[in-house]
């Protein structure tokens, strides 16, 4: 059935309000709390991503639905309990928005973009001042725990070569990737002990994210594309091992080692 109303901003917040209804609601809808829904917030954003990176611009207004709906849901549980609502929100990111760009709603003017940079990160930390958090002199102050562990190695570093700490060029984080790899490989052969390899292969994982920085490639992007290009090659795998009859599982390991390589064939086809 196809609906032909258009449906506005207030529409969903009253959408939202129906539906958390807890007399003529959604039974799964009113039980969920903002920890329930964190972990679909976090689905929805990486959806977003996904439909950018496939160019696939229906899909992405679906998906950025999809994520609005997670802001209106949150801010709904807040309302609910008097902590603040979605005129709220939107009211905040107003005014941090024109708070954090002078250059842009006042007169001041910056020299250049890193000048520019630097003054973000001046505001922000007058910003955490006046919500009357600990004073942190440190340049690494502010860094979200809460982040991805890949995107906050990634600020880190960041943060760290805005102060100078940091390899010119690629080859020495080359260097530093082979020196980690070969810790990992001789913690494997000195027993494997479940503390030590978490914490080398903790530091081949950092190495990497400094060696995306340095190649100017998105850490996350690049997993994602690798984790298609898998899929996509397993899935061939698998319709070549039921062309030739049965199944993938019932292959030696040598069998489906040559079944991968056979998929990779069929990509370069033209």
């Amino acid at each position: 059935m196809t609906d032909s109303t258009r449906y506005s901003l207030d529409d969903l917040l009253a959408i939202m309000v129906r539906l958390r209804d807890p007399e003529r609601g959604c039974p799964w809808d009113v039980q969920q709390d903002f920890a329930s829904i964190a972990a679909y917030t976090i689905e929805e954003a990486y959806e977003v991503a996904d439909a950018i990176d496939r160019r696939d611009w229906y899909d992405l207004r679906d998906e950025l639905g999809d994520l609005l709906l997670q802001v209106v849901f949150h801010s709904q549980m807040a309302a609910e309990q008097g902590l603040f609502d979605f005129s709220d929100v939107a009211h905040a990111i107003g005014n941090k928005m024109r708070r954090r760009h002078p250059h842009v709603f006042g007169d001041v003017r910056y020299a250049d973009l890193d000048a520019q940079k630097r003054a973000w990160e001046d505001i922000k930390t007058a910003e955490r001042a006046d919500r009357g958090e600990p004073v942190d002199d440190s340049l690494l102050a502010g860094i979200s725990s809460g982040l991805p562990e890949w995107k906050r190695a990634q600020k880190l570093q960041q943060r760290a070569a805005g102060a100078g700490f940091a390899w010119p060029d690629p080859q020495p984080v080359l260097a530093k990737l082979a020196e980690e790899v070969d810790e990992v490989r001789a913690e494997f052969e000195n027993g494997a002990d479940p503390v030590r390899l978490k914490d080398e292969i903790g530091d081949v994982l950092f190495v990497m994210v400094n060696l995306a920085r340095h190649a100017g490639v998105d850490f996350s992007q690049a997993l994602r594309h690798a984790n298609a290009k898998f899929e996509r090659r397993f899935r061939q795998m698998e319709q070549l091992a039921a062309a030739d009859g049965g199944t993938f599982g019932e292959r030696t390991l040598g069998e489906q080692e040559q079944l991968w390589l056979r998929a990779k064939q069929v990509e370069r086809k033209p």
